[in-house]
């Protein structure tokens, strides 16, 4: 589903056409565990069947006035039954924190090719989602789209990341322009050698703009399907900032945390479920718990996961609608 950010276009995103304000289908929450939803919910000001509100920004300073409330966030994802899922982030003094870091103001800039063909990309990977056709595979080690167009598109960066890997690393560290690092995250993912920029993308998870750091996270989910496919590269994408992610107040941060996580324990690695386990488990817990199952799944895999249960015994848990036995059992592992 498509993050709706109030305007925000990124290359996940596919606008839905509607006749005025869009139309709260359903009102989910997370980083909630002091602050009472209901709570949230009054000075929200908006329910199901209410319009978006008309302002992100003022709806998001009359959250941050609760007593306790440190910052909020709201997110509008697509779709429930036509309408808008409308995500409401809390962090509460005292919760854990992820850490973006400051817009840096360098004047970097890429060659013309190389924006010009991300601009190409991002209007024929529109117009292939328009059309039904978001597949894509990811066993080379990056995005290769099902859409012939934008599959021809992509094929031309290996090369573009291979001749202008010193520009796009400046970009991504100094450049002030939030498309231009968004553009060079995702190009220099190609690079011919994946351990070679793998810091790059890295760094990029704590970039200022959400953009920036959705287009390192799928490149680092690429990156690890790559790694289990092909052992021989020595290439291992680190969990630790994606564990750090599950406590972001963006939505579209948290999910793509999740996806990246469910392929980082897809093989059973004690020491990487003892960290989410240890540091990660009220997050993952609440997520999983969310009201719109195709949100939730992910969390409670990875909730099932940690319990030490195996992939079959998680589906059909999920199947019996067994959350609450499966988040008991997590939590009696954490013990």
């Amino acid at each position: 589903m498509a993050a709706l950010s109030w305007g925000q276009v990124n290359i996940t995103t596919v606008r839905v056409p509607s006749i005025g304000p869009p139309t709260i289908g359903l009102v989910d929450f997370y980083g909630l565990h002091k602050v009472s939803e209901s709570k949230v919910r009054q000075v929200l000001g908006a329910r199901e069947g209410d319009p978006l509100p008309h302002s992100k920004g003022d709806t998001e300073e009359k959250l941050d006035t609760i007593s306790g409330v440190v910052e909020s966030h709201l997110e509008a994802v697509c779709c429930r039954d036509g309408n808008t899922i409308l995500y409401v982030g809390i962090e509460e003094r005292g919760a854990p924190h992820f850490e973006i870091r400051d817009e840096p103001d360098g004047e970097d800039k890429l060659p013309e090719e190389v924006t010009s063909a991300y601009g190409r990309l991002i209007e024929s990977l529109s117009d292939a989602a328009r059309r039904g056709s978001t597949q894509e595979d990811l066993t080379a080690g990056y995005s290769r789209a099902a859409d012939p167009s934008a599959r021809a598109i992509q094929d031309m960066f290996p090369q573009l990341a291979k001749d202008h890997l010193a520009e796009l690393r400046k970009v991504i560290h100094n450049s002030s322009d939030e498309q231009q690092r968004a553009t060079a995250v995702y190009v220099i993912a190609y690079a011919p050698k994946k351990v070679d920029v793998l810091d790059d993308l890295q760094y990029a998870l704590k970039d200022f703009d959400p953009v920036v750091r959705t287009n390192a996270s799928r490149a680092l989910v690429a990156f690890a399907v790559s790694a289990r496919l092909h052992p021989e590269q020595d290439l291992k994408v680190e969990a630790t900032w994606f564990i750090e992610m599950l406590n972001s107040l963006s939505w579209s941060d948290r999910n793509r945390a999740l996806l990246a996580l469910q392929v980082l324990t897809d093989k059973d690695d004690p020491v990487l479920l003892d960290q989410l386990r240890t540091r990660a488990m009220p997050a993952l817990v609440e997520m999983a718990r969310w009201k719109t199952l195709e949100h939730a799944l992910p969390a409670y895999v990875l909730v099932g996961r940690v319990a030490g249960l195996s992939e079959e015994q998680i589906e059909r848990s999920w199947e019996r609608g067994e959350r609450e036995s499966v988040i008991a059992a997590a939590a009696k592992k954490k013990k």
